[in-house]
C-alpha cells in the first residue's frame, strides 16, 4: 500500500497553492465493543497561522484526552501565552521562520492548560539516554538527511537556490517564501523515513513508543475518545502501531489549513 500523506499543499484548479494543510486521521476499534475506543491522530506544524492553532484548540474540546509532544521534564506545564519555541538550534530555526513568514509558534497559541491535555513524550534525560543507547548522534541524522536530499533531487532541475532568491526579492516576499517552504514540506515528508535507521530512531520511533505507553495507560483508565497531537512526521509510524498493537482501523480523515497561501486582494 502507498505510504499515507499527513501534510499536503491544497491547490485550486489552476494549480495555484491555497494552503499548507495537516491531517486529522480517525481510527476506530474493529472489535465491536460497547462505546469502543477511538483515536484521532492530529498532525502538527510547529509554526503556523494563529487561526490554525485556534481551530485546533476548539477541536481538542471534543476529546476526553489529548496526548501531546514536548521533550520536557515530567509534569511540565506550559502557561497560557506559552514560550518562544523550543530550546537550542531547532528552537532558533523555528523562531526565525516565525518572524520571517509572519507566522506564530505552536507553544504560544495552543492552550496547554486545558485539563484534558496530557504530556506524552520523553524528558530531555530520557531522550539523550535513548540516543546514546541506539548509538545515534545529531551528525548521523544530518548525514542521513543529506543522503535523502541527494537521492530525491537526482534528475531534477537545480532551481532551488534561484527560487529562494526570487522569493526573497519578490514584492510579495512573505507569501512567496511560505509557498516555497510549503512545497518543500510536502515533498520531504518522506525524509522522516530517511532519518530512521534499521532499528528506528529516538526522534521518531523512541518518542512514539513513549507516547503510546501513555496512550495504553489512558485506555486502561477507561478513556474512549482520545487524540494524539504530534508533528506530522510522526504519524506514519503511529498509524502502523494503532493497527498492529491496538487493533484499530483507519476510518476517515479531514484536513486543517495551517498556512494560508492565497494572494491578498
Amino acid at each position: 500500500a502507498p505510504r499515507q500523506v499527513y501534510m499536503r499543499v491544497k491547490r485550486d484548479e489552476q494549480d495555484k497553492p491555497l494552503a499548507l494543510q495537516t491531517s486529522i486521521v480517525s481510527f476506530v476499534s474493529s472489535r465491536g465493543r460497547k462505546r469502543a475506543v477511538s483515536v484521532d491522530l492530529i498532525g502538527a506544524v510547529h509554526v503556523g497561522d494563529q487561526a490554525y492553532y485556534e481551530t485546533l484548540n476548539k477541536k481538542f474540546q471534543d476529546y476526553e484526552v489529548v496526548l501531546y509532544e514536548l521533550v520536557a521534564p515530567e509534569g511540565t506545564r506550559i502557561p497560557k501565552g506559552g514560550r518562544q519555541g523550543g530550546g537550542g538550534a531547532i528552537g532558533g530555526i523555528q523562531n526565525g521562520m516565525k518572524s520571517m513568514l509572519d507566522l506564530t509558534h505552536q507553544l504560544n497559541h495552543i492552550d496547554y492548560t486545558a485539563r484534558n491535555l496530557v504530556h506524552a513524550d520523553m524528558s530531555p534525560g530520557e531522550f539523550s539516554q535513548a540516543m546514546e543507547d541506539r548509538g545515534e548522534s545529531w551528525l548521523q541524522m544530518y548525514f542521513r538527511e543529506l543522503g535523502y536530499n541527494m537521492a530525491t533531487q537526482s534528475g531534477k532541475d537545480n532551481s532551488g537556490d534561484f527560487s529562494m532568491l526570487r522569493a526573497l526579492f519578490s514584492r510579495d516576499r512573505t507569501r512567496q517564501m511560505k509557498i516555497l517552504l510549503a512545497d518543500q514540506f510536502e515533498q520531504k515528508e518522506g525524509m522522516v523515513g530517511a532519518l530512521e535507521g534499521p532499528e528506528g530512531s529516538t526522534i521518531i520511533t523512541g518518542r512514539n513508543g513513549k507516547c503510546f505507553e501513555v496512550l495504553q495507560e489512558q485506555i486502561h483508565r477507561g478513556e474512549k475518545r482520545i487524540a494524539v497531537f504530534y508533528g506530522a512526521g510522526h504519524l506514519y509510524d503511529m498509524e502502523l502501531r494503532l493497527e498492529r498493537d491496538f487493533g484499530l482501523q483507519r476510518s476517515r480523515e479531514c484536513w486543517v489549513d495551517a498556512w494560508n497561501l492565497e494572494a491578498k486582494n
